[in-house]
């Protein structure tokens, strides 16, 4: 099958993808090809992860606004004993940034501590599970919830971050 009007005498079915090249032929430049150092299996650190985070951004604000609330009123939510819990405001503190980033699942927020870098600063590189984040808001913090998001409304508005109309 060949059309006539487009093939020529030396049409055949075979693809060439590459041209030929005549190895006897030297290259113009004998440079070799320069890069970047790249090993992504390498080991690395950062040291201030905080150097990453704009002085304006959203996670500064749920840190400053957490850091208010007092440990004694997020302690007494704990019984003591037992295996070594993650800190009320580390979890507080991601919670709220998942909730500003549009974020509610467990799962979602989880995820989102894994690769977002400013929820990772606030989480201070921990990674609670998504059972652990729903058990602190679900039950740990059920009875304290209400009270500390109108007392993180009224900081809000006293920092001037939000007006009443909002």
């Amino acid at each position: 099958m060949c059309n006539p009007k487009t093939t020529t005498a030396d049409y055949n079915t075979q693809m060439i993808l590459l041209p030929e090249v005549d190895e006897k032929s030297p290259p113009k430049r004998q440079l070799a090809p320069t890069f970047k150092p790249y090993d992504n299996r390498q080991i690395q650190s950062i040291f201030d992860i905080e150097t990453l985070i704009q002085e304006n951004h959203v996670a500064r604000v749920v840190d400053e606004m957490v850091e208010a609330v007092p440990n004694d009123r997020l302690f007494s939510h704990y019984k003591g004993g037992g295996r070594s819990s993650f800190h009320p405001k580390m979890m507080l503190k991601i919670i709220l940034f998942a909730y500003s980033q549009k974020v509610y699942s467990c799962r979602g927020i989880e995820t989102l501590i894994k690769e977002n870098i400013p929820a990772m600063w606030l989480a201070a590189m921990h990674q609670p599970d998504f059972r652990t984040i729903n058990e602190f808001r679900g039950e740990r913090m059920k009875v304290l919830m209400d009270e500390l998001f109108e007392a993180m409304i009224i900081k809000l508005i006293e920092d001037k971050y939000i007006t009443l109309e909002n």
